[in-house]
């Protein structure tokens, strides 16, 4: 069953740098959590926490949407090592201003700073996986493409099993602020790592003004994927504060990294076994699929009423996870020119951040006004938001089975 993931690994030069992503991951799981642990030590403020993890999430979505474009435009060195000590100094300039309860409007403008240098380490790491194994002889029928989209999913899911967890240990148990500062270290280490790895960089495709690509998103599948995948990121901001503030309620607030790392745990073993397999059928019907089972197991969140509960609905849940999402960068992969695929990955999860910039400021506030278990219909509601986005392009997703754009 898991040949292939062999294979995937001995590929020259893969783990290494699917390893420094993933160190230089690990923050996109531990910084909206450990903004919310900041900012209500700081003020006991469920809202104004959703209010900067959500203007923070707006950010990052336009961020790593310009930052992807770039790499392949100019290669991913050059954007690293530009983008990453900015992020790095804005982040401790947020730090100290709550720190010393500087007034609120200075916490936005240092995090607005910090986000807007947010880089898309998995679309890299993702788009490195396509180039070196464009031209091998065992992906000759491309299953190690899906394999690869696997791997990286788990992957994810191990960064939001442990970011969570270090998160939470370090906030509750050393300092509020002492999160963002773990990430900040994860941060300063992968991806110049990554940056540093030259043997498996793609090579840079400038713009070409005589005969330019259209802009990604006037592409229909990439549309099909990347509005309901909006919602998604409202489905993952709901459920992020809720989880924390359900375990503040039940005096457990140090159980939240290890729920939410249970959810992606859920997620990491769905992603091993679709790694495993070879599927017929396209990429496209497994997202639609995959995004029908995601509602009906949010459905669950609607009945926790302890800690316990609250696990095993997580852990349920997050199955559907991972599959949802490596189909959903299959999906836009095949529809884009090479000189477009890091953008067009990026923009899967480019609107999410918006969704959770929406939830977590509407969950947050139900959370402080009517408790956790009623903001629980917040996830569920965008679930069915992104099933409703999908119907005008019904028609498009038929277009998208066995549907390949050439490379150019």
């Amino acid at each position: 069953m898991l040949k292939a993931y062999g294979t995937l690994l001995r590929i020259p030069g893969g783990f290494k740098f699917s390893s420094a992503g993933f160190i230089g991951r690990m923050p996109i799981a531990m910084d909206s959590l450990a903004i919310i642990f900041i900012v209500v030590a700081a003020t006991d403020s469920y809202a104004l926490a959703g209010v900067l993890t959500a203007v923070g999430s707006i950010v990052v979505g336009a961020a790593e949407l310009y930052w992807s474009r770039q790499a392949d435009q100019r290669g991913q060195a050059k954007i690293l090592r530009l983008a990453v000590p900015i992020r790095i100094i804005a982040f401790l300039i947020f730090v100290f201003l709550v720190s010393k309860d500087a007034p609120i409007w200075t916490w936005f403008v240092s995090l607005v700073i910090a986000e807007s240098t947010a880089i898309s380490a998995g679309g890299m790491v993702r788009r490195r996986w396509l180039h070196i194994l464009k031209n091998d002889p065992d992906n000759s029928d491309g299953h190690l493409v899906n394999t690869a989209y696997s791997w990286e999913a788990m992957v994810d899911e191990i960064v939001f099993i442990l970011g969570p967890v270090v998160a939470t240990s370090f906030a509750v148990n050393i300092a509020p602020s002492a999160g963002i500062l773990a990430g900040l270290v994860f941060l300063a280490i992968g991806l110049p790592s990554l940056a540093a790895m030259k043997s498996t960089e793609p090579p840079a495709e400038p713009a070409n003004e005589k005969q330019p690509h259209p802009a990604v998103l006037r592409n229909r599948i990439v549309q099909s994927i990347v509005i309901p995948c909006a919602f998604l990121g409202g489905f993952f901001g709901a459920v992020g504060i809720t989880v924390v503030g359900f375990d503040e309620e039940k005096n457990a607030a140090s159980s939240t990294g290890w729920l939410l790392a249970l959810w992606a745990v859920g997620s990491a073993v769905a992603a091993i076994i679709n790694g495993a397999i070879k599927f017929q059928s396209a990429h496209a019907t497994r997202f639609l699929i995959y995004l029908v089972g995601l509602t009906l197991g949010t459905v669950p969140l609607l009945f926790v009423d302890s800690i316990a509960v609250l696990a095993v609905a997580l852990f349920v849940n997050g199955l559907f996870i991972a599959p949802l999402i490596v189909n959903a960068y299959g999906t836009v992969e095949n529809a884009v020119p090479a000189g477009q695929i890091t953008e067009a990955l990026t923009w899967v999860i480019a609107g999410m951040p918006l969704g959770a910039a929406i939830s977590s400021a509407l969950a947050g506030i139900i959370i402080d006004n009517a408790g956790a278990r009623s903001a629980f219909w917040v996830p569920l509601g965008f679930m069915f938001a992104a099933m409703v986005a999908t119907l005008p392009y019904l028609s498009t997703y038929r277009a998208a089975i066995g549907y390949a754009q050439p490379r150019d």
